[in-house]
């Protein structure tokens, strides 16, 4: 297949860490790599963000990233970039006018709207992963939510238009149905993990020169990710003041030296001061991916604490490096995190169930044991990027050939059936 993947902001190619570079510059850049390993013709196309950037770049496995002039060659936040859909989708309409794919696979709201916009004049079926709502962001962020306000209808707007949406989690099925759109027009595919690179006893062997800090406590407890309000980790330094004996390494955000002008760093700096175990609260900022294995050996477990989460690919990489999780139970985190099996799930914004599940793992090495192999065994089976882009390959050939359809969700490698759902088939 010829397959155009649109991710406006979130480039294959950005370095992660940023406020708008993520889990799903990940998806996309993985995603984009297996399927052209296997033969798929694979062009990104994410919006040109600086004067220097060569228009094609090609990605290891055979997948090619093109930048799109819309707007000004710099960056700008993705929230403000919905005035320049128009000049991206109409660049798309002109590039496939001579070199047409078979399906295009939009990534975010905006690369919905632009994708449509290039796809329609040529009747190229378009597949929509939203990989967040604004629905959920508004519930939950209120007068925080930068989002543009035209969102909400245009989410619903770009679903019913699409040929398919590709969901990520079982959670954000539901919230479809609630904004309107039929279950049987919503496929289910997981986030994945590159279970190779994140391994169990890479703590062990850590790369030469790895910033991975001594431990300074009995037990360490890791959070990571983007380092934004929304990933909750003031309720990991809350539940520090229950937990004698460990440590929190909070990872992500800017490099080290620039933490100190960050505003998240430096509220959680100011929270650990007022709760009183500063001490026992180590903010390292931004790691080298390759780093990110080493230090998730290194902890006893692993914390995911926000509010709310669209998929959530933190839980997975400690899956596979056998470190238990401690996770809200919220969005993805309901399917990935296996409650009692590979980790704990707690309510969320309840720093006192976080700091509860936490005392009763570190109490019990043995159940840690177990709960690691368990995560190994569920990413192995379940979220490897092989497994991933066998349920995405199902998709983009249903909206080339489009099967009878069954009045539910389809739902691939999950790991949960869901009330009113059907499983199909499960990935080989």
């Amino acid at each position: 297949m010829r397959i155009a993947m649109v991710s406006e902001h979130a480039s294959p190619l950005a370095a992660l860490g940023g406020v708008d570079a993520g889990g799903q510059n990940v998806y996309v850049a993985r995603l984009s790599e297996e399927l052209a390993r296997r033969g798929h013709d694979v062009t990104v196309y994410t919006r040109r963000d600086g004067t220097g950037l060569p228009d094609r770049v090609p990605l290891p496995g055979g997948a090619v990233v093109e930048h799109v002039p819309a707007g000004p060659p710099e960056a700008v936040p993705k929230d403000d970039l919905l005035p320049h859909m128009p000049a991206f989708g109409a660049h798309l309409a002109r590039a496939w006018r001579h070199d047409r794919p078979d399906v295009v696979h939009a990534h975010f709201w905006m690369s919905g709207r632009a994708a449509l916009l290039g796809a329609r004049p040529h009747g190229i079926p378009v597949v929509q992963t939203f990989h967040a709502l604004g629905t959920v962001k508004r519930r939950h962020q209120g007068w925080r939510d930068t989002s543009p306000p035209e969102r909400l209808a245009a989410e619903r707007e770009i679903a019913l238009a699409c040929a398919r949406v590709l969901a990520t989690c079982s959670d954000e099925v539901s919230e479809l149905a609630a904004m309107g759109v039929p279950a049987d027009h919503v496929s289910v595919v997981p986030c994945g993990v590159d279970a190779e690179h994140f391994r169990p006893g890479a703590a062990a062997a850590p790369r030469p020169g790895a910033a991975v800090p001594p431990r300074r406590q009995r037990h360490r407890l890791l959070t990571c990710g983007r380092l934004v309000r929304r990933k909750g980790y003031e309720q990991a330094v809350r539940a520090l003041t229950r937990i004698p004996d460990a440590e929190l390494v909070v990872a992500g955000g800017p490099p080290a030296d620039r933490l100190a002008r960050d505003q998240e760093a430096r509220r959680l700096w100011h929270l650990a001061h007022r709760a009183g175990v500063a001490d026992r609260v180590r903010l390292i900022g931004a790691v080298d991916p390759a780093d990110m294995p080493a230090l998730m050996g290194s902890a006893d477990l692993v914390l995911c604490t926000p509010v709310y989460e669209p998929f959530g690919i933190v839980p997975l990489e400690a899956m596979a490096c056998g470190v238990p999780v401690v996770a809200t139970d919220v969005g993805g985190h309901r399917d990935s995190v296996a409650d009692g099996t590979t980790g704990r799930l707690v309510p969320p914004e309840d720093p006192e169930a976080v700091a509860a599940a936490v005392r009763d793992l570190l109490a019990d090495d043995a159940r840690r044991r177990d709960y690691g192999s368990a995560g190994r065994a569920r990413v192995l089976a379940r979220y490897t990027w092989r497994r991933v882009a066998d349920g995405v390959e199902d998709v983009h050939r249903q909206v080339l050939t489009p099967p009878t359809t069954t009045g539910h969700a389809t739902t691939y490698a999950t790991g949960r059936m869901t009330t009113g759902h059907v499983i199909p088939k499960e990935v080989a």
